[in-house]
């Protein structure tokens, strides 16, 4: 993920997906499920963001979790709410601390 400050953002979504910071540089973070599973996320150092997101993360909360309960705990940390003309859906739309969009799902 492109963005301009890698430790920021490491601390973020570190703690918006209870992941485990693996490295972080003043170029780079690098994050990966606590249990050292699938994929790792890496942020990188770049101006920022300057076009659409090519990644775009979809967060699908615990069996049992209140949605509103999340969206409240991500704004904690940082988030924003975004309107993307999604109009009455069961998600919701969020934007990270440095405008990265990503949603809350909500689970069936």
């Amino acid at each position: 993920v492109d963005c301009v400050d890698p430790r920021a953002m490491a601390r973020f979504w570190g703690e918006a997906l209870d992941w485990t910071l693996h490295e972080v540089t003043d170029d780079h973070a690098v994050l990966r499920s606590a249990k050292g599973l699938g994929p790792y996320l890496e942020f990188l150092r770049t101006g920022g963001k300057t076009v659409p997101d090519r990644v775009h993360l979809d967060l699908l909360r615990y069996p049992g979790d209140d949605q509103e309960a999340e969206v409240a705990r991500l704004r904690a940390l940082g988030a924003t709410d975004l309107d993307v003309g999604q109009g009455d859906v069961p998600w919701k739309c969020m934007a990270d601390p440095e405008g990265h969009e990503f949603c809350v799902l909500a689970r069936s």
